[in-house]
């Protein structure tokens, strides 16, 4: 769940934009000279993919399975591996140092083919559907901390899915190739002091000036800001009415006037860089340009929706972990003379968490079903961010007290999860945002009078 990506409909209604099946991916040269070694190490492992793609395809057994077939375990067990042998035994170094090494991490991922597990073959990728991606983000939830599945998420389904769907091919290779090789780093730059789940309330402009736009403004909580090669930025291109005068733009991280100002200082995710940034004339191609001038409003509510069905997923898993090693601690932790798992008061509490992690499940796997097969699952993916975000509160919350004295130190997982997972009610989309997109898909949300949506837009505008 990217800190830096707060998305969601606010009042005006943009929220519930159609469900859409991602596409895209595979490596490329670098932004200003071509790089042929390295674009043809990337048609190669491109083509490897495409083959193990194909195989997983073709033994399918339909989009019903969403996420537990045994292609998925497939993929998952492969998964694993890497995360046993590159990441865990790391992580908590990482997190002393308040940030991983992304380059190092998402080159190994690229090149296993887990940073376009749902991307065309053209561009680098398996072409597999979404619930293969939402098998990796379930087992990415074995990565010992909530940081680096999320910035893995940024990089493999938050920042991509509109450049996939809507950019250009020139955009496609210049981009989303080396994103999913693991060769550039993506943030997606949403997010701003002044606008979080409030989409619509940006200020950064991106000014039209000949063959170029001129950005000015700033982006904040931004995921992977101080190592990344390109921002999915969206910015206000016109003075149109604020629905419909935003557009997403691919934008180098290396240009003139572009100033990482710091690197935030979170309660969780602490592996996982967060910085601020403002944009001071930076000038970029207006070929950067993701699809069509003023539907970036648009395009970014799509992206959330993957977003958030990601980060679910990522959580099912770390909520498993807490109660399982919450199990095996009271199993052994003896107080008055027996097992604390032995009180009623926690077995049952237990029991009744490992219930709740299982119907989120259902309800996840049901949305992502909806969703390979071109449904709009903007409802079903708000309910289940929603549920997600409360329910590990309760289960970190219920897990720790468990835990005793040893839950308020920085030696056990729970308490890291404690603090990493609180971000699941903010980042993506607050409950609240939630709360205000379901009400409108059951038709209870108060309707805005015409006179406050004028003014709305005149406030939006100042």
């Amino acid at each position: 769940m990217a800190v830096g990506a707060g998305g969601g409909a606010g009042r005006g209604g943009a929220g519930a934009a159609p469900g859409w099946r991602a596409v895209g991916a595979r490596r490329c040269p670098a932004f200003a000279r071509p790089l042929p070694r390295a674009a043809a190490m990337a048609l190669r492992a491109g083509r490897r993919w495409a083959r193990l793609g194909s195989a997983l395809r073709g033994c399918s057994s339909g989009p019903r399975d969403a996420g537990d077939s045994p292609q998925h375990r497939h993929l998952r067990e492969a998964l694993r591996k890497i995360i046993d042998k590159e990441i865990n035994p790391f992580v908590d170094k990482w997190e002393e140092e308040g940030q991983f090494p992304a380059h190092k991490v998402f080159k190994i991922l690229g090149q296993a083919g887990f940073l376009g597990v749902d991307k065309p073959t053209e561009y680098g990728g398996m072409g597999l559907d979404f619930s293969y991606n939402i098998a990796v983000a379930e087992e990415l939830g074995n990565i010992r901390c909530g940081g680096i599945p999320m910035a893995i998420g940024v990089q493999a389904g938050m920042a991509t899915p509109a450049l996939t769907r809507f950019g250009s091919h020139e955009l496609k290779k210049q981009f989303l190739v080396p994103t999913i090789a693991g060769d550039f780093v993506a943030c997606l730059g949403i997010s701003e002091p002044g606008a979080g789940s409030d989409v619509a309330n940006i200020k950064t402009t991106a000014v039209r000036k000949g063959d170029e736009y001129v950005i000015n403004g700033g982006k904040m909580w931004i995921t992977s800001g101080s190592q990344a090669d390109w921002m999915c930025l969206l910015a206000n291109t016109s003075e149109g009415p604020p629905h419909q005068n935003k557009s997403l733009i691919c934008l180098p991280m290396n240009l003139p006037g572009i100033h990482v100002a710091k690197k935030i200082d979170k309660l969780g995710m602490r592996a996982s860089d967060t910085a601020q940034i403002f944009f001071e004339d930076v000038r970029v191609p207006c070929k950067n340009l993701i699809g069509e001038e003023g539907k970036g409003f648009t395009y970014q509510m799509l992206q959330f929706q993957e977003e958030r069905l990601w980060g679910v997923a990522s959580a099912l898993t770390q909520m498993e972990t807490v109660i399982q090693e919450t199990i095996e601690y009271t199993r052994q932790r003896k107080v008055f003379g027996q097992p604390v798992l032995h009180n009623q008061t926690v077995h049952f509490r237990l029991a009744e968490l490992a219930t709740e992690v299982e119907l989120l499940r259902s309800l996840l796997h049901r949305a992502v079903a909806l969703y390979v097969e071109g449904n709009d699952v903007t409802k079903f993916a708000s309910m289940a961010k929603l549920k997600a975000g409360r329910l590990t509160r309760e289960v970190t919350d219920s897990c720790l007290q468990f835990w005793g004295g040893m839950g308020f130190t920085s030696e056990v997982l729970v308490s890291r999860f404690y603090r990493d997972l609180r971000l699941m009610s903010i980042g993506g989309g607050s409950d609240e945002t939630m709360l205000s997109i379901i009400c409108k898909y059951m038709d209870i949300l108060p309707r805005v009078t015409h006179l406050q949506s004028s003014l709305n837009i005149k406030k939006a505008r100042a």
